[in-house]
């Protein structure tokens, strides 16, 4: 797992074998004397490999990552002593009896030192596995000696990394216990810091971008900023900026970007924006009036894209239907009306037709791609799923912070 993680990341493994058997550290010699002759290396002694190690120029600028170090909690303390804290702590966790069935079938390429299992993991090669080797010390009685000292020092050693500590089912597929662990340290541990949410939603026509932000104002008090609505309340409040849109909207015709970001720019600028942070929608549309947005100072710090599949927002949309009697709004599949006569007089949205939404559907599709290179930070959400699992999720992106890049 440490090996994987340091190919992905680019970084540095460092082991107690690597470390002792560093033929180009003065320190290392005592070491690797006492590692050869099977016996155990000094706390002290080691701490100073590590911190020797750690020095060079390579972990200075990729980091590192130490595997199965420390083993006491003597260790731990000092390592921690020389001011040497890792940013995130990894414990793989699995029964005693899995582990020692699967040691029993590990196996060593003497020339790559990746390693293999007999079961789970065979190299398809033959000239591979003909070259394999059974590692030292792997029988039963000697794997259930190393748990028991494994366990009686582990117990010590958690409690020396109270909050950056987090325990992984190793009792699973190797694949996913290394997207666990690669999610884990690519992230960023939360801070106290004052944080005011800039959040943009992006997604297709129908993917629940207004809900979301209504149940993200509701919850958290940010000003849900829909562009739509601005444009419609400037134009009923009959302001400079709406009589000037008055007559796009007469002639059915788009809205200059020009007016739009005016109107948008208005109401960012005002203070409850400011101070309790906002959560915008149905803007920007395309790659140009991105940049407009951020020319302009308005760069979220939160941005969601809601991936909807194509036959769901049909069924979402085309389906809806309005009672001109009492405006009572319906869905023929979720919401259908109680009686006959009702649902002989429903009408339907002229902007709920088929080919409306698929035009407005292949109008976002055009410039999703370009909109996910500029936000390359974005978090790409499953919208096709119950509306407060959705939350859930943009809830844990906001709160969190965000995924570290990989350089």
């Amino acid at each position: 797992m440490a090996m994987w993680l340091c190919k992905h990341l680019n970084s540095n493994l460092l082991t107690l074998e690597s470390l002792v058997l560093n033929e180009f550290s003065y320190t290392a010699a005592d070491a690797r004397r006492l590692y050869l002759q099977r016996k155990v290396v000094p706390s002290a002694l080691l701490v100073q490999l590590i911190q020797e190690r750690l020095a060079k120029e390579d972990c200075v600028k990729r980091g590192w990552i130490l595997d199965g170090i420390p083993e006491t909690r003597e260790q731990a303390l000092r390592i921690q002593t020389l001011g040497i804290a890792p940013r995130h702590v990894i414990m793989l966790s699995a029964p005693d009896t899995v582990l020692i069935e699967r040691n029993l079938g590990k196996r060593i390429d003497p020339q790559t030192g990746e390693i293999y299992h007999t079961t789970f993991d065979w190299p398809p090669e033959s000239e591979t596995q003909n070259r394999l080797m059974v590692p030292e010390g792997i029988s039963e009685l000697e794997t259930a000696q190393k748990l028991l000292e494994y366990h009686r020092n582990i117990v010590r050693i958690i409690p020396s990394y109270p909050k950056i500590l987090k325990v992984i089912s190793a009792d699973q597929p190797c694949v996913d216990v290394f997207y666990q662990a690669l999610t884990y340290v690519q992230s960023n541990h939360r801070t106290n810091a004052p944080f005011t949410p800039r959040v943009l939603l992006l997604g297709p026509v129908g993917s629940g971008k207004s809900l979301q932000a209504a149940l993200l104002a509701q919850k958290y008090r940010l000003v849900n900023v829909g562009c739509g609505q601005l444009l419609k309340e400037a134009v009923a409040d009959a302001t400079t900026f709406g009589e000037h849109i008055r007559p796009y909207f007469e002639k059915g015709m788009a809205v200059p970007d020009s007016l739009l970001v005016k109107v948008l720019s208005q109401r960012l600028d005002q203070q409850d924006c400011i101070q309790r942070g906002w959560v915008l929608h149905g803007f920007p549309r395309d790659l140009d009036q991105a940049h407009l947005l951020n020319s302009l100072g308005y760069n979220p710090n939160r941005v969601f894209f809601l991936n909807v599949p194509f036959e769901s927002i049909m069924e979402r949309l085309t389906l809806r239907r309005t009672d001109p009697v009492t405006g009572e709004r319906y869905h023929l599949m979720y919401k259908p009306p109680p009686t006959m006569e009702i649902q002989a007089r429903l009408l339907q949205n002229p902007k709920d037709s088929e080919e409306r939404v698929k035009l407005k559907m292949d109008l976002f599709y055009r410039n999703a791609a370009d909109l996910e290179q500029l936000y390359e930070s974005a978090i790409t959400l499953n919208g096709d799923q119950d509306p407060y699992t959705v939350f859930e999720y943009i809830e844990s992106g906001i709160i969190n912070p965000l995924p570290k890049k990989i350089p």
